[in-house]
């Protein structure tokens, strides 16, 4: 077919004229497109990617670009994509690299089969359809880790695994591996040539941060981008645990506790053998430390909030409070009911009482959803005394309602099921969000 330089340029050019294409087609996309370099690689069959290069075998690319150039196309976006999810940095933390392959090359091409761009539109088959429509309905959000937790509950036979492979699979992840065992881009055959920095998982966050900004400005999202643009903002979102948000509004008091950091033993032991009873330096027995307070839970009691998933939130959050280091040894929490009005409020002023009190919740209300009760009420706690010094509220809820138009003084959190739809789109800027259930 001719020398390996003719080749690698065949293989570069290739590459280069289906990048143009999509950038054309898909402008949102460009910058995405253009951080991946092309590398030609004989260690692989077919095409894929570290996150640093596209590597390639240059006859798989002559033969797809001749005969299926609107597949090498979406390859070609099935690799970014992998990058903009990050898949490849995540997958050493998921035991079963086959069932997370397969995971996220599905969660890339369902992004795939949305978009209405020509470049990428492809009929899909029955089969496709079938499986994807079974897994939107189940998981909603089609993130590779929710499909990968998904299989490992119910896994599917290794028949069902092949042909799954066989539909979805596009490109090689055996260069993910390399990326693993910490080996970045080889040397380069002209030694003139600067070896390139391997790019950060954060290095592709900010780039899937920046496509989902270009698409939401332009109207790229209405060619059948929805979902990616979706996916894009539900990976880059700061999914922050309980544990972190909770120390953000941690208060710094003094809580009488020995401090033996504060003072030189040194001199102290000096003093009382010189001296007799007499220590040189007074031992501080005030020590400054972090807790909180007061809190406020409000638990969104309408009718597309369960019990279970609630009482989920609850047992979550009191273990995470009752950690030695979380709070004063005097708490107040108040657990406000609510749906479109407040239908109950419950103060704790015991962590452990907070297990006890999920044990038994029950839903009471079940009607529509209004946000701005809740925070009306505390303002009403507040003016009475009955809240002091309120730092934090966690508001647990499915996100459909009226959200208040002023942000209040402490911080606030909404606080989603993992499995949701993604309903937080409308929730303000200046709120959290928080995801129950392993990120």
């Amino acid at each position: 077919m001719g020398t390996r330089e003719e080749l690698d340029a065949a293989g570069q050019k290739i590459l280069s004229y289906i990048k143009t294409e999509l950038c054309v087609s898909m402008r949102f996309f460009a910058p995405a497109l253009d951080r991946l370099p092309y590398r030609m690689d004989l260690t692989t069959r077919a095409v894929g990617t570290d996150a640093a290069f596209i590597r390639f075998n240059p006859r798989y690319l002559v033969t797809e670009f001749i005969e299926r150039p609107q597949l090498l196309k979406r390859t070609y976006v099935h690799m970014v994509l992998h990058c903009l999810f990050r898949h490849m940095y995540a997958a050493k933390r998921f035991p079963d690299r086959e069932l997370w392959d397969l995971a996220s090359d599905i969660a890339a091409e369902a992004c795939l089969d949305g978009l209405k761009f020509p470049a990428v539109m492809r009929v899909p088959s029955d089969f496709r359809d079938e499986v994807l429509g079974g897994l939107e309905e189940k998981l909603h959000v089609l993130t590779a880790e929710k499909i990968y937790r998904h299989f490992e509950e119910d896994p599917p036979d290794r028949d069902m695994l092949e042909k799954l492979t066989r539909e979805f699979r596009r490109c090689d992840h055996s260069f993910w591996d390399r990326m693993e065992d910490g080996k970045g881009p080889e040397p380069p055959e002209k030694p003139e040539i600067a070896v390139p920095r391997l790019p950060r998982e954060s290095d592709w966050e900010k780039e899937a941060k920046r496509a989902a900004q270009d698409m939401a400005a332009g109207s790229e999202a209405g060619h059948g981008g929805e979902q990616l643009l979706r996916l894009l903002r539900w990976t880059t979102e700061k999914r922050g645990l309980y544990t972190e948000f909770l120390r953000r509004f941690a208060v710094v008091r003094e809580e009488v506790r020995v401090d033996p950091d504060s003072f030189d033993y040194g001199f102290y032991d000096y003093g009382l053998r010189m001296y007799g009873n007499m220590p040189l330096i007074e031992e501080n027995e005030y020590r400054e430390a972090k807790r909180i307070e007061e809190l406020v839970i409000a638990i969104d009691t309408s009718a597309s909030c369960d019990a279970e998933l609630v009482r989920k939130f609850l047992s979550e959050t009191a273990g995470i409070l009752a950690s030695q280091e979380s709070f004063f040894r005097k708490v107040r929490v108040h657990i406000i009911e609510c749906d479109e009005r407040v239908r109950g409020d419950t103060l704790l002023t015991d962590i452990a009482d907070m297990k006890k009190y999920a044990d038994g919740f029950a839903v009471r209300g079940g009607g529509g959803t209004d946000f701005r009760p809740v925070f009306r009420y505390v303002e009403e706690l507040e003016r009475n005394g009955d809240i002091r010094d309120l730092r934090g509220l966690l508001y647990f809820t499915d996100g459909y309602g009226a959200f208040p138009a002023r942000p209040p003084h402490y911080d606030t959190a909404f606080v989603f099921r993992e499995d949701s739809d993604h309903t937080d789109r409308d929730v303000p800027e200046w709120a959290m969000k928080l995801f129950l259930g392993p990120a």
